[in-house]
């Protein structure tokens, strides 16, 4: 897993793993001791000193009872591994918030870790406030939002913060229960916060938690602000942190939002007559455990959608996803019930969102009668080609209307728009990115959908993140259309490539851990700038772009030109793209969350009928070098 260059491994057990990761270096297959441990981490001992010496005070108060117990036994431990991963380092406050796995640590996600970040935040709301920052401030108080999903602790995590800010004389609304993503981005717009945080690890392994810091507009927190709050976290101790008081501050939300929200979900859909003669359309949906449970039924149900059924297994709030393997909807593992289920109904189509309900999945039915996941390149597609072709349809599209995605989703939705004169942005990965492009032109242009290849989209600018309840309803509303005029969603997608060519994306995944692992991806990033390729799949390399440097090379009468490329907010992203003469586009882009470097293939072949879809994939994939 970890160590290419070994041709073979047995199966470490997870404490070995975990050395295996950190250290960078393989460990013989039998049990080690501490003494042999230190030297084998490659850890002086006035290091380790450190580590124990942080551990010891979580032995003490103000931490409580279980917490002091668990480092207890850590220090205690012959073997040193858990108290050394769990105390290295502090768990980096990022440009998105915290992730983590759970448990007691400097490197874990617990209260007391939530409480110090949360301090931070607050005290860089209440510094914009001094400096008549926001623009939504009503009023001397400063307020937010904070809302958490089905994870375990989610609902500690959630009090927690909420306490936090209350006591730094911040107004807090936290919802009653768990609640999907877009809605706490939702309520911070509704109700004019300045602010807020949703607690979520999205579709981690179940061993996680996080935290995902918002600002005014709803929207993840952008530059300058992410790094002004990640500067305030990194001052704050515990000892630094306000945890009571002012509790009246605190205020319960729930199902007047709830209706608020659906209301705004229901100004996405775009043909009600249509929805209304498919009303029996055959749907099956799971949230896989989350968040999504009882708000996307319901939005479905206000759509005009009346033949609903839910995976109940599925609909029991589960931090710990106990029907899954992954709570990811992108593995088709996860959704093996909801296809079962579809089976024995006979549905048309099986939908699921994530545990935090922002991502969706989308399986239908081929033309051979059997279940297929549309990918998330797929989906955006489609979504992107109903909103043109039926907004101009019914005389809705105006001139002021535009899309967006992101620089790695699909090329084709460039030609759809291009086609029918719509207005299309490239954004940088991530929501926050799409966010801000709504923000930029809002009063001069109109947004009317944008998302990613990572099953995200979000057609509508009430909410400012990924929304899978309105893109949940978008969708059924797409195969109501489909079925309205005698076609299943996978006919839909086939004549969507009959329209404007067939390509095929898939994305190619290189785990590079460690810090050995860290500086192979940083030299191989360098050796593509410093070494461009001439060729990829045997086909000539036309143009670049660096989005590193904001230059785009193309190859003009056998010249190479350079122009800038313009981003939003002049920003930079260590991301490189080539583009063929066969119509391939590549990108290279190291993750920012993972040890790994990720490259984007879109690869076009020939489709001439419906009929050819497989073999036109086969021919595609087929060029991945």
């Amino acid at each position: 897993k970890y160590y290419p260059c070994i041709s073979k491994f047995k199966i470490l057990n997870s404490k070995l793993d975990k050395i295996c990761k950190y250290a960078n270096i393989f460990v013989p297959l039998h049990p080690i001791n501490y003494a042999n441990f230190k030297n084998t981490f490659n850890m002086k001992n006035e290091e380790l000193e450190k580590v124990l010496a942080i551990a010891e005070q979580w032995t003490k108060e103000p931490y409580d009872a279980d917490t002091r117990a668990a480092v207890k036994a850590m220090i205690e431990a012959e073997d040193k591994t858990e108290l050394i991963d769990s105390f290295y380092r502090t768990l980096e406050f990022g440009t998105g918030g915290l992730r983590g796995l759970m448990g007691p640590g400097t490197n874990r996600m617990n209260q007391y870790i939530v409480a110090q970040a949360t301090q931070g935040y607050a005290n860089y709301l209440l510094k914009v406030q001094r400096e008549g920052g926001f623009t939504t401030l009503k009023g001397d108080t400063v307020s937010v939002v904070v809302g958490h999903d089905c994870r375990n602790n989610g609902r500690l995590f959630a009090e927690t913060v909420a306490a936090v800010f209350a006591a730094n004389g911040i107004k807090v609304y936290l919802f009653e229960s768990l609640r999907p993503t877009p809605e706490v981005s939702f309520a911070i717009r509704h109700l004019s916060a300045q602010g807020g945080v949703n607690v979520t690890a999205s579709h981690n392994p179940i061993e996680y938690n996080g935290y995902k810091a918002y600002w005014e507009d709803g929207s993840q927190v952008l530059q300058p602000h992410d790094q002004g709050i990640i500067d305030e976290v990194n001052k704050v101790t515990l000892a630094d942190v306000k945890m009571t008081g002012n509790e009246h501050l605190i205020e319960i939300i729930g199902g007047e939002m709830d209706y608020d929200y659906m209301q705004a979900v229901k100004t996405v859909m775009i043909d009600q007559e249509t929805i209304l003669r498919q009303k029996d359309l055959n749907i099956v949906y799971t949230p896989l455990h989350g968040a999504g449970r009882q708000i996307i039924p319901m939005c479905l149900r206000s759509w005009g959608f009346e033949n609903i059924h839910v995976v109940p297994e599925q609909m029991v709030i589960d931090g710990n996803f106990s029907t899954v393997q992954s709570p990811n909807p992108e593995n088709a593992e996860a959704m093996t019930m909801g296809m079962n289920l579809g089976t024995q109904l006979n549905a048309d189509l099986v939908i699921a969102s994530d545990p935090d309900a922002d991502r969706i999945a989308i399986v239908c039915r081929n033309d051979k009668g059997e279940w297929t996941i549309i990918n998330g390149n797929q989906t955006c597609m489609m979504y992107c080609y109903y909103i043109i072709n039926n907004m101009k349809k019914l005389g809705k599209l105006r001139p002021e209307h535009y899309l967006v995605k992101t620089i790695v989703t699909s090329e084709l939705i460039r030609k759809m728009a291009d086609a029918q004169g719509v207005t299309l942005t490239d954004e940088y990965t991530g929501f926050k990115w799409i966010a801000n492009r709504i923000r930029e032109w809002e009063g001069t242009r109109k947004y009317i959908g944008g998302g990613e290849e990572s099953f995200g989209f979000l057609p509508y600018d009430a909410v400012r993140d990924k929304c899978s309840p309105s893109a949940i309803c978008l969708i059924c509303e797409i195969a109501a259309y489909a079925k309205d005029n005698g076609m299943t969603l996978y006919d839909y997608l086939l004549n969507m490539y009959m329209e404007y060519g067939f390509q095929r994306e898939t994305t190619i995944n290189v785990v590079r851990p460690g810090k050995s692992g860290a500086e192979e991806i940083q030299a191989m990033m360098v050796n593509y700038r410093q070494n461009p390729p001439v060729e990829i799949a045997g086909e000539k390399v036309i143009k670049s772009k660096d989005f590193k440097t904001l230059v785009q090379r193309e190859l003009v009468n056998g010249e190479w030109v350079e122009t800038p490329i313009v981003m939003a907010l002049n920003a930079t992203s260590n991301v490189l793209q080539y583009f063929t003469e066969g119509g391939m586009k590549i990108s290279v882009r190291p993750s920012g969350t993972e040890p790994k470097i990720k490259f984007y293939f879109e690869i076009p072949a020939q489709m001439p009928t419906p009929a050819d879809y497989d073999k036109a994939v086969a021919e595609a994939e087929a060029k991945v070098p």
